[in-house]
């Protein structure tokens, strides 16, 4: 009897000889298992880039959170070390910023015609210096709060030199403000009436460089000269002012017609300016006519 129970206690008890239909059981199951890892690993991983995508655009990260999906779905770039991959990154925010910065700046500079310094026309004999343009186009005089004043016939592209001096300035990441100045004091008439002329105002008064566009195209009342006067004290060695004219500089104080008036008005805005007369034919000649 202990024999046997010794026997069939052997035989309940002892493992099973392995064969290779439980080899293969046991390294299919080995291989689920790794694949099981690996997908929650991935999973994982999908998690922590949906996590850093949600977080950067909820900082306004948005430059970089678009560098860094585009980073995952472009395998060469994860040859680059960490530092190379974040410095892409960085770069691509603060473009898209400058970027967006420069589109709001020129919406609200409201420009009447679009132009840019690098397409001034040298070849046009107008008395236009290279040099002055270049330098003009630092924006140097803005940040040293000085003016600059264009004058010459109709036709010599004084408003276009405007507007591109102006969009560069945009460029620098000044505000700029086009006005033509009939306009202007139209609107302040207005802004009067409702009783938004002091935030009118002071909306001018707070612009980096304004245009005063056409200045001098016909007369003035009591109540405009008054405000033109306004915006230039306001402005006064604390902002930079470029007018446009067709009436040369030397006849300004006789338009203004009050002499107490444009002396206060000239001598703030004649002091520290640039000025720039140009001459010749207009311009317009030399374009085809519209067919």
């Amino acid at each position: 009897m202990q024999k046997l129970g010794a026997h069939l206690t052997h035989k309940r008890f002892a493992a099973p000889t392995p064969t290779y239909a439980m080899a293969v059981l046991w390294v299919g199951g080995f291989f689920h298992a790794c694949s099981s890892l690996t997908n929650l690993r991935k999973e994982n991983d999908q998690m922590l880039v949906n996590q850093t995508l949600d977080q950067l655009r909820r900082f306004r990260l948005s430059g970089m959170a678009a560098a860094f999906a585009e980073q995952l779905e472009q395998p060469e770039l994860q040859a680059l070390s960490f530092e190379e991959r974040f410095a892409l990154m960085l770069d691509r925010e603060v473009t898209q910023r400058e970027n967006r910065r420069l589109n709001r700046l020129l919406q609200l500079a409201r420009f009447r015609q679009p132009a840019c310094v690098e397409d001034i026309d040298y070849k046009h004999r107008r008395g236009l210096e290279r040099s002055l343009m270049i330098s003009l186009s630092t924006g140097d005089w803005i940040r040293a709060r000085h003016n600059l004043h264009l004058t010459g016939p109709t036709g010599t592209g004084k408003s276009w030199l405007a507007c591109a001096l102006g969009h560069q300035a945009c460029r620098q990441g000044l505000s700029v403000r086009y006005e033509r100045v009939a306009r202007l004091l139209d609107s302040l008439r207005i802004a009067r009436g409702d009783g938004s002329l002091v935030r009118r105002l002071a909306q001018i008064a707070k612009t980096d460089l304004l245009i005063l566009d056409d200045f001098a195209l016909k007369p003035l009342a009591q109540s405009e000269r008054h405000d033109l006067l306004e915006i230039i004290e306001d402005r006064h060695a604390g902002r930079s002012t470029l007018v446009t004219s067709q009436l040369p500089i030397a006849r300004w104080h006789e338009y203004l017609a009050e002499p107490t008036v444009a002396d206060a008005l000239l001598d703030r805005l004649l002091h520290n300016a640039f000025k720039i007369e140009l001459k010749g034919e207009s311009m317009r000649k030399n374009k085809p006519p519209l067919t």
